[in-house]
Order: C-alpha cells, then structure tokens, then sequence
C-alpha cells in the first residue's frame, strides 16, 4: 500500500518507535493521528507533523473507538491502522511470578488492543475493499524475551492475531502487516538515537523498515533480519534452540547480576 494521502493512525505515537512511525508516514504524504496517553507529548509530535493528536489508553475499547472517530473526523475512513503501544514489566522472580494484573496488561496492550480495533474498523474496511493493520509485536513473538514470560507470551498471541486477520480477509482486499523488531534504542530501554550502534537500531531504522515492507505488502516484517534466522534456527531444532537460550539466560546473570531488557540487548 502506498500510504500518500492516506488516514494513518498509530497508537503509541508520542514517543519510541510509534513517533518515528508517525513522522515517517507524515514524511511520504500520509494524513496522521497519534493516539497515546501522554497527551502533551502527542500533541507536540503532532504539531510537528501536521497531524492530529487524541488521548488514547489502549486497554479501553471504548477509547480505541473513541480515537478512530477522531481520525475519521479529522482525516476521512481509517486506512492504515498501527496498533503500536506496549510495555515490559519483566518477571520478578521464576516465570510466573508476574501478578494477574500485570498478565492482564500484557494481554489488554498486546492483543485485545489489536483485536478492538480491527473489531471496529474491519466492517467498513471490507465493504470498501481495502485497509491495511500493522501490528507492532516483537522478536519476542517469535522467539521469546528471556525475563519476561507475559511479554513473550502475548506478543506471539499477537503474532497469531495478525495471522489470523490475514488469513480470513486477505482475499477481503485486508492488508496485514505485523512487525518484530529485536532491540530498539528507545525510552523502553532507557536509550535514544545516540546509543544505537550494530545490532540496536534506532526507532527511524524501524519506521523506514515498517513502511518498506507496507509498500511491498509483506506480512512479517524484520528490522532485524538475523531474527528471521533465529526463527529457522528454533523451528527446525527446537532441543538445540532452548538449550541456547537457556545458555544466553546463564550468560546475563553471570555479566550483569539479572535479568533485564535494560542490559539484555549487550548481549545479542
């Protein structure tokens, strides 16, 4: 899909990779809303690029509708719809150690995020024969994110959603693009752009690779090509592949004293 001219919206949008989503998808031409829940923060990248902005916590139905109205007021029908914001809490202790309200949260941001708005937007989509869904998961989703159980859990049912929407409706004239990016010099790691260097990209390396591979229709999109590597290496030796992740495990504690995102991209 050419997104020139198009009515984008990206949730997430004030920050991260969301807002370099949304500054490269105003860049090609695109008509832009970012729904996020720092508002002022919204409002300036906003502002910037010519775009609108609307408060939006994503783990409220009612609010994910609430921003695509806005879009489509401002803007016309929704296109493109980016279902970016996210999170990572880590496990605190053995793998199910994350409280049930933490799970939730994983589970509302990662997934029933992605399924409220394909639930509001899919309808109009196919009558008209076209809209496109970008799902930002993550390398995680295919994977897995050592320390984190629930991030790695429902980023590969995100994964499996965006599988599923393009499966069914396809043939609808439905694009679906789902995203898994590896380590991103973003606040979610306490980096910015001056931080990225060999295999940490910048949140403008992922925009680019995001709208690439919108434009050529593709469904998995890679920032990071050695995941796709991984992801070959894990299914076609699933033994070998754990035993190595639980080597890498071992390799963090021993360096850094924990298990962290935060010191977990040092090492891959």
């Amino acid at each position: 899909m050419d997104i020139a001219g198009k009515s984008v919206v990206v949730t997430g949008g004030a920050s991260g990779i969301g807002a370099a989503l949304a500054r490269h998808a105003a860049q090609a031409g695109a008509k832009v809303c970012i729904a996020d829940l720092n508002m002022d923060l919204a409002k300036s990248v906003a502002d910037e690029i010519g775009g609108i902005a609307t408060a939006c916590d994503v783990t409220q139905e009612s609010q994910i509708i609430a921003a695509i109205a806005a879009a489509e007021a401002a803007h016309g029908p929704v296109d493109v719809f980016v279902s970016n914001a996210g999170l990572g809490r880590g496990d605190p202790s053995h793998a199910a150690s994350a409280s049930d309200a933490d799970w939730m949260l994983n589970w509302n941001v990662h997934v029933m995020a992605h399924v409220w708005a394909a639930r509001a937007l899919l309808p109009a989509m196919i009558a008209r024969g076209s809209g496109h869904f970008v799902n930002v998961a993550s390398a995680a989703g295919l994977l897995n994110q050592i320390g984190d159980a629930a991030y790695s859990a429902t980023k590969h049912a995100a994964v499996s959603f965006a599988e599923s929407l393009l499966i069914t409706h396809g043939d609808d004239g439905i694009g679906v693009s789902v995203v898994c990016p590896q380590y991103v010099a973003t606040p979610l790691l306490g980096l910015g752009d001056a931080d990225a260097q060999g295999n940490l990209l910048t949140a403008s390396d992922v925009a680019q690779a995001v709208w690439r591979g919108v434009a050529d229709g593709a469904f998995v999109i890679l920032p990071h090509p050695d995941v796709g590597k991984y992801n070959a290496l894990r299914g076609a030796d699933p033994a070998r592949w754990i035993k190595g992740m639980q080597m890498l495990r071992a390799k963090a504690l021993s360096e850094h004293g924990s298990i962290s995102v935060e010191s977990f991209y040092k090492l891959v």
